[in-house]
């Protein structure tokens, strides 16, 4: 536990650092904040402050950086999140009082808001489809071994994919398919049809086996689109001063091209929690000088995707999680289980 004077200085610290990318001494202490006591006994917290391992000396130098630790403590205790502007506020309610037709839509309109007003990286993954239900299921003969599969989810998201066959498929066959499908499929949702629906329909068409397993292979690739990854404001992150340096701006980049990675990142969490990951507290070498705030939006009973910024560990905290919060009051007030 801290003090309050030790908590008041830890606090000016990390926000002296994230808005200068400056080693943080005493002097600049007393001539930014008021905190009521003298450079030598600010030099003295600053000196337990460092005991205890909240901020570090990075090279010789007068000043001090904040700590992972430092950072963790100002998340944990001292954040404000109210760090926004009444410009910035409605900017966002405009933006999101954007006409969508699916909820895929709102999670990259929530995307591009956020990046735009943090100039950092945002990273976002689709909804996870298991627990939509699918409203539809239609097949369209478009040549004598072509067709069309097209999936209507109750969240408004559509799936389509062109299917070819190595054999002939009659206008009689896509009948047939599109009742069994339907029966099958319509009412029930992704997780509920599990590996029965292929069983049951090859089954009902043991004369087109191999017809079935190519369209449930196809279906199947169709809901996996969900962990396509949304990159906004790439290019933004490059004009901070940490990525001035060659080695950690192509980590960086590197962190970006790995899908799997970046997609475990947006998956670990509670779900309608801000969830802050800072450095060594994604388990991974390569994210060790980076953190990443994460949100997964839910409206009603449907997810409508994972929302996440990656930046440097001196992360503007306050306004990241200020807007994010924002954007999830107003996309539960604006987007109800009727729209």
């Amino acid at each position: 536990m801290l003090d309050n004077r030790k908590k008041k200085i830890l606090q000016a610290i990390v926000e002296e650092y994230i808005d200068t990318a400056e080693p943080v001494s005493s002097g600049n202490l007393v001539k930014n904040y008021d905190l009521n006591c003298s450079s030598a006994t600010i030099r003295n917290e600053m000196a337990e402050l460092e005991k205890i391992g909240f901020i570090e000396k990075p090279y010789t130098s007068a000043g001090r950086i904040p700590s992972q630790k430092g950072y963790r403590y100002y998340i944990d205790e001292l954040l404000r999140d109210d760090k926004l502007t009444v410009k910035e506020m409605q900017y966002i309610k405009n933006k999101l009082e954007t006409t969508v037709n699916e909820l895929e839509d709102l999670t990259k309109i929530a995307t591009s808001t956020l990046s735009e007003l943090t100039h950092y990286t945002t990273i976002a993954i689709g909804p996870k489809l298991e627990t939509h239900t699918i409203l539809d299921v239609k097949f369209v003969l478009l040549g004598s071994r072509v067709m069309m599969a097209i999936i209507l989810t109750d969240s408004g998201i559509i799936r389509e994919a062109i299917i070819k066959f190595d054999e002939d498929v009659t206008e009689d066959q896509i009948k047939k398919l599109n009742y069994i499908f339907s029966n099958n499929m319509v009412g029930k949702s992704l997780d509920q049809l599990g590996d029965n629906i292929e069983e049951f329909i090859t089954e009902e068409m043991k004369n087109s086996i191999s017809l079935i397993k190519k369209i449930i292979e196809e279906i199947n690739k169709l809901f996996q689109e969900n962990d396509e990854l949304l990159l906004e404001g790439t290019n933004k992150s490059f004009d901070l001063p940490e990525f001035q340096k060659a080695d950690l701006a192509k980590n960086f980049m590197n962190v970006l091209d790995a899908k799997d990675l970046v997609t475990d990142v947006l998956n670990t969490g509670v779900a309608e929690d801000i969830n802050v990951y800072i450095g060594d507290e994604l388990h991974d070498e390569k994210l060790k000088d980076f953190s990443v705030v994460t949100f997964n939006h839910i409206l009603g009973d449907k997810d409508i995707g994972t929302i996440g910024i990656i930046g440097p560990t001196r992360m503007d905290y306050s306004k990241v999680i200020s807007i994010m919060k924002y954007i999830s009051k107003k996309l539960r007030e604006d987007y109800h289980d009727d729209k």
